[in-house]
């Protein structure tokens, strides 16, 4: 929400981003006084992602602060903070000293890992990489737009909120005027007032009017409605309209509430199949709001945009065209993604007029390890997982409000409970003040979760993404970050629920072992002086296009103007025809029908998943389900023998039917955590681009990949694998897309790299390029997938491939096509500055190769990489198309 400038700006100069990195610090047994000495950081750091970015500075040396010239989020600008080195701390209620719990930084059963953090081996580097300083900025009130009811403004001023900021007023004022509208600003800059002031006022003005509200989860939802207690004129009746609400509500919500709040899963498979039901609703619609619509990216976005063209299509139908108002966190041109998304054209609020907190920025690197070694004899660093832990016990113990977000539902679990037993040593009545939350909980035990969160109850809360657009929960003392959550707006986003309006909030990023999280801790200038990515997503990939047709042909004939003007012309036709050959669909002369055959296509197609559906996790021994799993993902998840957690409680998979859609499960605690192994083959079915740079040619285009989860691997906590089971499930096959290079084997001998050492040289490439590829496109190692081979047969060459993991493609592949020579330029930055002797998970390991990590060359790798560079800056390319 907004509020005048004087209610919140806090005093200049707070140190409380200072004092809670001083306990950090004192927990892992360094000296205090570091959080108070600042450094200007090298030239080496000066560089972004790219040819030309230096080598990094060695432990210690690369602290420095936010200064004239260097952009942090949102437009905030630095100032030269140094200042002389002092302070003091000590390490008493630390829980340092008595061991670390958490997460493993590599991934397990569920994409995650575990350990209980009893490393028992001492460290041997310091992991305080850099401090960035952002100060804290002043607001910029203005006042209401004159049409503003007198009743809305007494009630925000009730709540403090005595004048807007001013991208508050300016996008209102759009909105008022009809214009369709994305502010794309920080968070907690008061994104709701945009949208609140202008549909409460419309609803007002005309008492048959009627509004949506859609978000990408169910808590987000649920905490925007209750913003509106006391706000809400009468007649209004905002209700809630989602999967948690009862049956016998649904009718009542239907037919007297004005401002529904629901999400795009029942938009899709409730509202708009049974539109008939809501005639009343959709002829008065006025307002459709789209919340947090940085996430709709990927697969699950373009089923979101197609979703979104179905919805205007259908009130069109019923005589209305309603304003479209979206709220986003900071993405780059977001009037580009907002219209891609809404098939219409959008006007953007960028300016963020809203007061921000002063933050103290870490960027922390957990130590190798002494006497450990991991696969193939390579350096083992602490547990990302057990570094948040502790950090969480530390801060919980200094009463700092603190969100640890997490990679995994499992590393979720994992991380609360290291941090529990840890503060049970030295303050019990503070541990349960802990708790996880993700998703996959019962609507009951969220809603419990959120309460506490929301009262102050629970000081720490370990928590996936699932918190990163929930409850409003915004003026917390600390966030800190178990790897990079995947893009700099989720970074932001994450960092954004730190900040009171008096204090100086902490921020601290914990790299895992992995090529992107290492580049970042190095390079932070990539991360906070570069601006945020583009949201990445395709409404005309015909594995979504084929669904969302035959739903849209289901709730009413598709004609013609339909196809051309809101479904992609040519590009719809070409799915549509298939769809009639395969009898999905008939046409005639005025256009496409589905068959009344009384079953919806919208119960078969899933938006946010693989198309697979879910698996149910059931306990054996009760029938109790404990949570579900995307189909896509449960062969890697929750095999036969997998390590499975919920709330705390450890079961391990005993039988996994993916036919029937069930994971049977036992109760246990092992001392162990799996980690699935799987293979793949790659297939090229379509060239689309080819460029040819001397010996190295670059390519784009359809590919079908084949993998199989075909084994599974019993870890220790330290890392140690203790055996590998085999697998019978079947192979999947994914259409998909794909960016490859090949190179000329006559190059590579001029370069070194003989036959017996090019199969890990391209491989090590390929495991590090996939672990960079985020650091361009919005997307997790785990949504892209990789092949080298020394002599792939559809290209007669040595050939390394990086695809998408979604069927049709997510634009993923496409942008590392159009990023090559910045991508791979940090990709061998990465691996070349790796402290490790021949390769490790920090650069060129990966946690999910089918292959053991062997063979694996980084000094090959390198030398692929500058090979391919050098082509690539050599001159113009040949033989495009």
């Amino acid at each position: 929400m907004g509020a005048t400038a004087e209610s919140t700006q806090g005093p200049d100069g707070s140190q409380r981003g200072v004092e809670l990195l001083r306990r950090v610090l004192a927990g892992s047994g360094l000296d205090p006084a570091r959080a108070d000495t600042t450094w200007t950081s090298g030239a080496a750091d000066t560089d972004g992602p790219g040819p030309g970015a230096g080598p990094r500075p060695g432990p210690g040396a690369g602290v420095f602060a936010a200064q004239d010239g260097f952009d942090g989020p949102d437009g905030v600008r630095g100032s030269d903070l140094s200042r002389d080195s002092r302070g003091s701390g000590d390490s008493r209620g630390s829980a340092g000293s008595h061991g670390s719990a958490g997460s493993d930084s590599s991934h397990g059963s569920d994409g995650s890992g575990g350990s209980d953090g009893s490393d028992g081996v001492d460290v041997v580097e310091d992991p305080l990489r850099h401090i960035v300083r952002i100060p804290a900025r002043a607001g910029h009130p203005v006042d209401w737009p004159g049409w503003a009811p007198e009743p809305l403004r007494a009630a925000w001023a009730a709540r403090g909120v005595t004048r807007p900021w001013s991208h508050q007023a300016h996008g209102a004022e759009l909105v008022h005027s009809g214009a369709d509208v994305v502010v794309a600003t920080g968070t907690a800059s008061g994104k709701s007032l945009v949208y609140q002031l202008p549909v409460l006022a419309g609803l007002a003005e005309d008492p048959r009017a009627t509004a949506l509200y859609l978000a990408p989860t169910k808590a987000l939802a649920a905490d925007q409605l209750r913003s509106l207690d006391g706000l809400a004129p009468d007649g209004v009746r905002p209700a809630a309209f989602d999967g948690d609400t009862p049956m016998d509500q649904r009718d009542w919500v239907r037919r007297h509430c004005r401002w529904v709040f629901s999400n795009p899963d029942m938009l899709h498979r409730s509202i708009l199949p049974r539109h008939g039901r809501w005639t009343t609703f959709l002829r008065r619609l006025r307002y459709v709001v789209v919340d947090e619509c940085h996430t709709y990216r990927g697969v699950f976005g373009s089923h979101v945009a197609l979703l979104l063209r179905r919805l205007l299509r259908l009130a069109a139908r019923y005589g209305a065209r309603p304003v479209i108002v979206l709220a986003s966190a900071t993405v780059a041109r977001p009037e580009e993604f907002a219209s891609r998304l809404t098939g219409r054209g959008v006007v953007a609020v960028t300016e963020d007029g809203s007061p921000h907190a002063g933050r103290t920025v870490a960027f922390w690197e957990p130590p190798l390890l002494a006497e450990i070694t991991g696969e193939n004899g390579a350096p083992v660093r602490r547990s990302a997982g057990a570094e948040v832990a502790r950090m969480l016990a530390d801060l919980v113990l200094t009463d700092a409000r603190t969100l640890a977000f997490v990679r995994s539902r499992r590393a979720a679990e994992l991380t609360a409970l290291g941090a529990k037993r840890q503060i049970a040593e030295i303050a019990p009545e503070l541990a349960a003040r802990v708790a996880a939350y993700r998703g996959g909980y019962l609507p009951e035990e969220r809603r419990a979760l959120e309460a506490d969160l929301m009262s102050g109850e629970l000081l720490g809360v370990a928590t996936t993404n699932a918190l990163e657009l929930g409850v409003d929960i915004s003026g917390l003392d600390a966030v800190v970050q178990a790897g990079f959550p995947g893009t700099r707006a989720s970074f932001w986003q994450q960092a954004g629920r730190a900040g009171r309006a008096a204090d100086e909030a902490l921020v601290v990023l914990v790299a895992r072992d992995d090529p992107l999280d290492t580049y970042l801790v190095h390079h932070p200038r990539s991360l906070i002086g570069a601006p945020v990515e583009s949201c990445v997503l395709n409404p005309v990939n015909p594995y979504v296009l084929a669904p969302q047709l035959a739903c849209a042909a289901a709730e009413m004939p598709l004609t013609t103007v339909d196809v051309e003007e809101i479904f992609g012309g040519a590009p719809a036709v070409e799915v549509l025809d298939a769809l009639v050959d395969e009898g999905v669909l008939r046409r005639r002369p005025h256009g496409w029908f589905w068959p009344d055959t009384g079953d919806a296509p919208a119960a078969h197609v899933d938006i946010r998943g693989s198309g697979l559906g879910q698996v149910a996790v059931v306990e054996a021994a009760t029938g109790r389900m404990l949570g579900t799993v995307d189909g896509g993902s449960a062969p890697g998840t929750i095999h036969s023998g997998a390590v499975y957690l919920h709330r705390g409680d450890s079961f391990v998979v005993d039988e996994l039917d993916l036919d029937d859609g069930v994971a049977l499960v036992h109760a246990e605690d092992p001392d162990w955590r799996t980690e699935a192994q799987s293979v793949s083959d790659v297939t090229v079915l379509e060239v689309l681009e080819h460029r040819r740079y001397g010996p190295v040619q670059v390519c784009f285009g359809a590919t079908t990949v084949t993998s199989q989860v075909v084994a599974y691997r019993r870890r220790t906590p330290d890392g140690t694998v203790l055996d590998q089971t085999a697998l019978d499930l079947p192979p999947q096959s994914l259409d998909t897309r794909s960016v490859w290079y090949t190179i000329d084997p006559d190059a590579l001998a001029d370069a070194g790299i003989d036959e017996a050492r090019l199969p890990g040289a391209l491989h090590a490439a390929e495991h590090a390029a996939i672990g960079l590829l985020p650091l361009f496109a919005i997307c997790d190692r785990w949504d892209i997938g990789g092949l080298s081979t020394a002599l792939h047969p559809d290209t007669g060459l040595p050939t390394v491939f990086v695809h998408d993991g979604h069927p049709g493609g997510a634009g993923l592949a496409e942008r590392g096509h159009e990023v090559l020579g910045r991508w791979l330029a940090a990709t061998r930055a990465a691996v070349r500055d790796c402290e490790c002797r021949t390769g490790c998970p920090s650069c060129v390991q990966s946690p999910k190769c089918g292959n053991g990590n062997n063979p694996l060359d980084k000094t090959g790798a390198v030398q692929v990489l500058d090979l391919v560079l050098v082509a690539l800056e050599g001159g113009a390319p040949t033989g495009s198309r």
